[in-house]
């Protein structure tokens, strides 16, 4: 475990303004960066390969287990942290989506898990020894309509009978355990629509080819993406996370913390696109004079610094709610969608700024540009995050 992090545990930086907190982190971060440029990345594409170099360096530094608790290993730090960790990743041009999903879902099973469960998995994840990246939620029929999800689990004696089918569940190929939703009591048998859904925990060392079966998705991306079909596949009773019927709300947790943490991706990629625009723009000479002189280069690149601003103060009150145990759902939501839209508009910015050159690969704009697109789409979609707000937030009429 890397010393650093101990150092830094219980400290209270989440509310350092403007600054970079976790300055030791951040730099030990980007020193593990620039081991892993832009020909690593397009490396991985071409072969639709995970990166594994990438995610062992990380794992070995002792930064993946940032926020499990130091009983178990970990370093014990707050969401914040963690948040760091994947801004400064993505700021370097390079990619925290192959990592993203064991800091959030690690998160979901100290808060939520029983004692024996994280005795018995969490020190593992702490040492890499067990990888924790897959979250099978997303089904093809119902998408993000969570609530009528099909995928069922039905109690035999010790074990969940499961059958059904998720989508977009990254990482399944390079994963060892998975948190998977699903439905153990019909909808049509709840009160609440909220009701009847649980939360387990599978083995899936134990569980490909045994009623488990991960088909790849190739995407404009190299999100390691992929369909799972789940036929009678068994898993421990144990493996409940939470109680039964009551999972929802973990989801919802976890979706939480998750929100939060791919908003510093997107924190990172607004200062990549920036930090890459500026100098481009200093540095590019058109009719005997730089580029950046000329207000059409310069205003949109200041108007994306503004709302990468924007972006970041929402992003750290959704920190210090999260971490302080409070309600977070409007804060994190907003994060998302602020950070986003930054990450979008930076990118765009950046395109239009280089012109021809930000199309070739060898730049890695377009790379970075075409992850920017994704992130208004996943993990949540930026018109059901404005929904939610003018429901939850607004009081307005639902509109689904």
């Amino acid at each position: 475990m890397n010393e650093q992090l101990h150092a830094l545990a219980g400290e209270d930086l989440t509310l350092v303004p403007f600054g970079e907190d976790y300055p030791e982190i951040r730099e030990a971060i980007r020193s593990i960066c620039k081991n892993y440029p832009g020909a690593y990345w397009r490396d991985l594409e071409d072969k639709h390969a995970h990166a594994a170099e990438f995610v062992k360096d990380v794992t070995e530094s002792g930064y993946l287990s940032a926020l499990i608790p130091e009983e178990y290993g970990g370093a014990g730090l707050p969401v914040r942290a963690g948040g760091v960790i994947f801004e400064e990743i993505n700021a370097s041009g390079c990619s925290s989506g192959d990592i993203r999903a064991q800091m959030y879902m690690m998160k979901m099973l100290v808060r939520h898990g029983t004692a024996e469960q994280k005795a018995r998995y969490l020190p593992d994840i702490s040492s890499g020894k067990l990888r924790y990246q897959s979250f099978g939620v997303t089904e093809p029929t119902t998408g993000s309509d969570t609530l009528k999800l099909k995928t069922r689990a039905v109690r035999d004696g010790k074990h969940y009978v499961v059958n059904g089918q998720k989508i977009w569940t990254s990482r399944a190929l390079n994963s060892d355990l998975m948190t998977l939703l699903v439905r153990t009591t019909p909808l049509d048998q709840v009160k609440k629509r909220t009701d009847g859904l649980s939360v387990l925990l599978v083995d899936m060392r134990e569980s490909v080819g045994k009623g488990m079966t991960i088909r790849p998705i190739q995407t404009m991306v190299n999100h390691q993406t992929n369909e799972v079909f789940y036929d009678n596949l068994r898993v421990p009773v144990e493996n409940l996370i939470g109680e039964e019927g009551k999972g929802f709300r973990i989801i919802l947790d976890g979706m939480n913390s998750e929100r939060i943490l791919v908003s510093h991706e997107s924190l990172g990629d607004c200062r990549y696109f920036i930090d890459r625009a500026v100098n481009y723009a200093k540095e590019r000479v058109v009719f005997d004079r730089p580029i950046g002189q000329n207000q059409g280069i310069q205003f949109p690149i200041a108007r994306a610094y503004a709302e990468y601003r924007a972006a970041d103060l929402m992003v750290r009150t959704a920190c210090a709610l999260f971490d302080a145990g409070k309600p977070c759902g409007e804060q994190a939501n907003m994060s998302r969608l602020l950070s986003s839209e930054a990450a979008w508009n930076s990118g765009e910015a950046c395109m239009q700024t280089h012109g021809g050159f930000a199309l070739a690969r060898e730049y890695d704009i377009e790379r970075k540009w075409r992850s920017a697109r994704v992130q208004r789409i996943a993990p949540i979609s930026t018109n059901l995050i404005l929904a939610f707000i003018a429901h939850n937030v607004l009081d307005m009429p639902k509109s689904y």
